[in-house]
């Protein structure tokens, strides 16, 4: 499998860039915030939506990426760590990517000021950009972070719940960084409105994808590779797309999820029933549908070895369940 730090290779002297700025960016001005986005910054992970972003900048332009892109990729990974530092509260999570989570180390309190902060943060930094169109869709990114928290807790346990509305709380809560911000990249290297488009499309489908691959882990994977206790997602009510697909087979995981594994052994039942359902297969075609139409929106793009990368990210994101 192609790692992430490979395939960055045309962006690595960028990415290292980004690492530095971003704790210069937070500030000292207050030490225990500080010391909370230190601790976060430092956790390691992939930086795959800055990355993302730096690679699109780099597609789009004919010269060097300008400061404005490197900040928007600064302000991109911001809003994706404020994000998980509230996702982590809510879940009451207690290690992620193998590290302590804020709340853990510093109590709720600290670790919902932290994610504010660095919202806050990310939204000073994005008006400094001076581009109303970009301001906009990074704005229209934390708006759409929390309706997707809220969709997730209005369907804890609804065994009702359509695949159309698990895709539309999925673009909430990952896809829309994903679009919104390479849409960005792209009207900051002055593309036309049809690129523009083409590039939120890539992003669209490639952070589907993304997450459905990571929605399959939940059941394929063990706590250590996760960096979060594995099969939480059912174990707290969320019903990604295998437990959908495993309902429309196996009519006696619908009592389990409806009783809220009250009984000894519940979870492992159903689990059971979704690993004997073509429910984890299904996931899998569903998330090689849509890593295949982002490749498609990136036929318009000028051919180069950027461009070439954003395509391979596809079959990263799928690869990482081999």
């Amino acid at each position: 499998m192609t790692s992430a730090t490979s395939l960055f290779s045309p962006v690595e002297a960028d990415l290292h860039i980004l690492a530095d700025n971003l704790k210069q960016l937070v500030g000292n001005d207050h030490p225990i915030l500080s010391l909370a986005a230190e601790h976060l910054f430092g956790a390691g992970g992939k930086r795959i939506r800055p990355a993302i972003v730096l690679l699109v900048s780099r597609a789009t332009m004919h010269d060097d990426i300008t400061p404005r892109h490197r900040r928007l990729a600064e302000i991109t990974e911001m809003i994706h760590t404020a994000s998980l530092v509230h996702d982590d509260v809510v879940d009451e999570s207690e290690t992620r990517r193998g590290v302590d989570t804020v709340h853990s180390l510093f109590g709720n309190r600290v670790a919902v000021l932290a994610g504010d902060f660095l919202f806050a943060q990310a939204s000073w930094y994005l008006a400094n950009l001076d581009n109303l169109d970009v301001v906009k869709l990074l704005s229209q990114v934390i708006m759409d972070l929390a309706t997707g928290e809220i969709l997730q807790a209005v369907n804890s346990f609804d065994v009702d719940i359509s695949m159309d509305t698990y895709l539309q709380k999925t673009y909430y809560k990952t896809a829309t960084l994903f679009a919104n911000s390479s849409k960005a990249a792209g009207i900051l290297s002055e593309v036309s409105p049809e690129t523009a488009e083409n590039l939120y499309e890539y992003g669209r489908n490639l952070g589907l994808a993304f997450q459905i691959v990571d929605d399959i882990f939940d059941f394929t994977s063990s706590a250590d590779t996760l960096g979060k206790p594995a099969s939480s997602d059912l174990k707290d009510g969320h019903l990604t797309a295998p437990v959908i697909y495993a309902l429309e087979e196996k009519p006696e995981l619908k009592t389990l999820i409806e009783e809220e594994f009250e009984q000894a052994g519940d979870l492992e039942k159903a689990l059971a029933l979704v690993e004997d359902s073509k429910g984890i297969q299904r996931s899998r075609d569903l998330a090689a549908y849509h890593a295949k139409l982002a490749v498609e929106h990136m036929s318009q793009l000028p051919s180069s070895p950027t461009r070439q990368t954003l395509i391979d990210m596809a079959d990263y994101v799928l690869s990482r369940l081999n």
